[in-house]
């Protein structure tokens, strides 16, 4: 499988781990960055990984910060992601199976890299489950909120 994945400077050597666990696993990698420790901003390297998640060039993407949510902010501007921020397994699970996620998102300053390797792991082994969740995500892609009251 070919994932992409980018984060920001607090969670560099968490990005540098898994890529290293997904290439041993065999999967193809595109590490969109950053490259050094220097402060960047997490919305720039979660655009990046959503374009090349919804242009087809990754089949899935891992998006990772201090927390895990700024970036996954960024990436759902996307409307062809669904990125879900997670800290354990189960919810990896079924963010895919119920919601066809295809990006992950962990924070480095909560997460462990064992723990994060397991949803991870999680994550590309679970399908998505169709069935009644297909209209739910189709809702997500294609958004409509005519007749929505607040």
């Amino acid at each position: 499988m070919r994932i992409a994945i980018a984060s920001d400077h607090a969670a560099l050597d968490m990005k540098a781990a898994l890529v290293d666990w997904l290439n041993a696993a065999g999967h193809e990698v595109a590490d969109l960055g950053p490259m050094t420790a220097d402060s960047v901003d997490y919305p720039d390297f979660g655009y990046k990984l959503a374009a090349e998640v919804a242009s087809g060039r990754a089949e899935r993407g891992v998006a990772l910060c201090g927390s895990g949510i700024g970036i996954s902010m960024a990436v759902n501007r996307n409307p062809a992601c669904r990125c879900a921020l997670v800290s354990e397994g189960l919810s990896a699970k079924l963010s895919r199976e119920h919601n066809d996620a295809n990006v992950i998102a962990m924070g480095a300053r909560l997460v462990g890299i064992e723990i994060a390797k397991d949803c991870l792991d999680v994550f590309l082994k679970t399908p998505f489950g169709g069935d009644r969740h297909q209209r739910r995500v189709d809702k997500l892609t294609a958004p409509n909120f005519e007749g929505v009251q607040a």
